[in-house]
């Protein structure tokens, strides 16, 4: 069996725009070979749903959510192809799984590309500051820098969080997936969260378990 390394899982990514965990499981179905891999993500139609990602989407629904008797609200447009696919119960039920997924995880944007620059660059300081501060040799810093932004980016980027009911899934591996399922393409486009007295002083709320209690 041929090993399955990060770099094979990334080619395998970007050859068919399936999600990571979909790519990692299909290499591991198929011993670490990419072109059979290819193959098994054709035939579960993940890989159709990279071509579908690229047509456009202006349908949808804007859903709403509000989480803890009105102390967190989150607002979120959901776009699809067709007014159709936009009325159906599984278009709204995923459209609410987002945007508790956003009231639980607080992400600041939807994707990577949306970070300002200026603002990457801030915490890049802060992370250089905090390994050269740990003693941590100049040469190994720059390797440290670009994992720890790695990280940042899925912590404050919606698209790439874990997903709340499903944490070996990403919320990018939610979308393909249904996109593959709905056959259409799906986009987040924009949210806004809301939370009651943010930036004020006070008490500490665990909103992430106290979402997570009321799906269960």
């Amino acid at each position: 069996m041929a090993e399955i390394t990060s770099a094979k899982i990334r080619e395998l990514r970007e050859r068919t725009g399936a999600g990571m965990l979909d790519c990692k499981n299909a290499l591991a179905e198929k011993e670490g070979d990419i072109e059979k891999a290819i193959e098994y993500l054709r035939e579960k139609g993940l890989a159709a749903a990279a071509k579908k990602a690229g047509r456009i989407a202006a349908e949808g629904l804007c859903e709403s959510y509000i989480h803890g008797g009105g102390r967190i609200g989150v607002l979120l447009e959901l776009n699809c192809e067709t007014d159709f696919v936009a009325k159906t119960d599984e278009f709204k039920l995923l459209a609410k799984d987002i945007c508790m997924q956003i009231a639980a995880s607080k992400p600041e944007y939807v994707r990577r590309e949306e970070v300002p620059a200026d603002v990457v660059e801030k915490e890049k300081e802060i992370f250089t500051a905090q390994a050269l501060n740990e003693g941590k040799p100049a040469n190994v810093v720059e390797k440290m820098i670009s994992g720890r932004i790695e990280k940042y980016f899925k912590e404050i980027c919606l698209v790439e969080q874990p997903f709340i009911k499903d944490t070996d899934i990403t919320i990018n591996d939610l979308l393909v997936r249904q996109i593959s399922k709905i056959g259409e393409n799906i986009n987040i486009r924009r949210f806004v969260r809301y939370e009651l007295g943010e930036g004020l002083q006070k008490r500490q709320e665990n909103f992430a378990e106290e979402v997570m209690a009321q799906i269960k």
